[in-house]
């Protein structure tokens, strides 16, 4: 609601009054980025000291101010300083930021590889040693960055000086960071008789070029919380940001926790791990007399994005191996046949799945697996009927044939020399033979098998360890104003 004209405004208008302000924000940080963008600044930034030697503030927007860097709103708008502190606060953090960044990015180029498609040994030592902290740093993150710079190179002839060249002036989002302001600018109160509900007032322009202070007015939105914010916690301005026609707030908060005792606990988390799995944890509580009783459904170990690309290549491996038991049945024994050059491309295709299939089991029993989460118990991860074999993954187990991929010709049609096995095929006289025996099988020749072997058999290392990865639990604290 403007609280001026007392209107009441749709979602509409208070996304149109937020996104002008969040316009007149991102103009300014990108003209201060586009000046400050550069090695010098940024490490000045990131020394946490001025050029009188004293300690930078924590606040971002301070820390630009100590040292200098000043912005100025569009010529003929009028803004006040709590919109020049928001500007200055999100170009700070994007700065401080890029400091890690540009640390990585240079010992990545100064121990640039052989073959960037894939380090050896020694190759990833010397990275690890140019990089802070670079001995837990996933290797992810290097490639990654490595895939960045030969880019750059294949598109200019040359490396990248540093990080500023390689990622040019980063793009600004639209949000309005209220946590660089103070009451002048915006208030957050909760309410008196429901704990749940909080009012958020702030100033917004009535146009998108707003001439003069007359032009700002009050406008009050209403929030509401979830219920995992405790009714006592105490709540500090949050960052609005558009997505479509909606305002949404991250709202931060802080309430206290007591501190943790050694002994006397009642609850605990039991952490297991197995072939199907892979890792589950669950929380258990302790009741008088001994009982144990189970806390909701638990989590369990996910890293969808391995597994998708394991089943990917697994589909991709089986019709692979299709294929070529169908061209070694043509082509029998026959070292001059047309298809025995595409049977060995084919099998070099198998053997290059194969390895990749190997290198996703290593990743996703590395112990620096990039991500691992944990949610609700969902229904099993890997599918597949069947027990999996001792000592292997259940991803690795011999999946059955996809249906979806069968030749379903009706009776009496042209087999078209497809790779399924039971198919009869045509003689030189147009009539349709069986393989003698009368089975609808044809014979396999010498050194073809009906059974397409599986790709990555061997070198599959053990299920990881219950220690292997981290374990992260992310929440959402988005909330829809209006």
């Amino acid at each position: 609601m403007d609280e001026e004209s007392g209107e009441v405004l749709s979602q509409t208008v208070l996304a149109q009054r937020v996104g002008w302000c969040a316009d007149l924000v991102a103009g300014m940080v990108s003209g201060l980025l586009a000046e400050r963008w550069n090695c010098a600044d940024v490490e000045v930034l990131a020394s946490g000291q001025d050029a009188g030697g004293r300690k930078l503030p924590s606040n971002a927007w301070m820390a630009l101010r100590r040292l200098g860097w000043t912005v100025t709103a569009p010529e003929g708008v009028k803004v006040n300083d709590r919109i020049v502190r928001m500007a200055q606060e999100q170009a700070g953090r994007a700065l401080r930021s890029a400091s890690w960044r540009a640390e990585l990015t240079a010992g990545v180029l100064a121990t640039w590889p052989a073959d960037p498609r894939k380090r050896t040994a020694q190759e990833w030592e010397q990275v690890r040693k140019a990089v802070p902290g670079g001995e837990h740093l996933p290797s992810s993150i290097v490639k990654s960055r490595t895939r960045q710079a030969a880019r750059f190179l294949a598109a200019n002839g040359r490396l990248p000086v540093d990080v500023f060249e390689l990622e040019g002036v980063p793009k600004v989002a639209r949000m309005l960071l209220l946590a660089a302001c103070d009451r002048q600018q915006a208030t957050i109160e909760r309410s008196d008789t429901d704990p749940s509900r909080v009012l958020l007032r702030l100033q917004l322009p009535t146009r998108p070029d707003p001439r003069a202070y007359a032009d700002w007015t009050w406008v009050a939105c209403p929030i509401m919380l979830p219920p995992t914010v405790p009714a006592d916690a105490v709540l500090h301005l949050p960052t609005l940001r558009l997505t479509g026609r909606q305002v949404r707030a991250d709202l931060a908060y802080t309430h206290a926790v007591s501190k943790a005792q050694r002994t006397g606990h009642t609850v605990a988390v039991g952490v297991d791990w197995g072939l199907n799995t892979l890792l589950s944890a669950g929380a258990l509580r302790l009741h008088e007399g001994g009982r144990v009783t189970a806390l909701g459904a638990g989590g369990q170990f996910r890293a969808a994005g391995i597994l998708a690309k394991q089943h990917r290549l697994r589909r991709h491996g089986e019709r692979l191996h299709a294929k070529a038991d169908h061209y070694q049945r043509l082509t029998g024994r026959d070292e001059r046949h047309q298809l025995v050059g595409k049977l060995a491309v084919l099998r070099d295709e198998i053997r290059h799945v194969s390895d990749r299939r190997t290198n996703l089991n290593a990743a996703l029993a590395s112990p620096h697996h990039p991500r691992l989460e944990v949610g609700d118990l969902p229904p099993p991860v890997l599918p597949v009927a069947g027990r999996p074999r001792p000592g292997r993954l259940a991803a690795d187990r011999r999946p059955r044939p996809d249906p979806s991929g069968q030749d379903r010709h009706r009776q009496g049609q042209r087999a078209h020399g497809h790779p399924r096995r039971g198919r009869q095929t045509r003689n030189g006289s147009g009539h349709h033979d069986k393989p003698p025996g009368g089975t609808g099988r044809r014979p396999a020749p010498p050194g073809a098998s009906h059974h397409a072997p599986r790709p990555g058999d061997a070198g599959h290392p053990p299920p990881p360890g219950p220690t292997a990865g981290r374990v992260s639990v992310r929440r959402d604290t988005h909330q829809r104003t209006g």
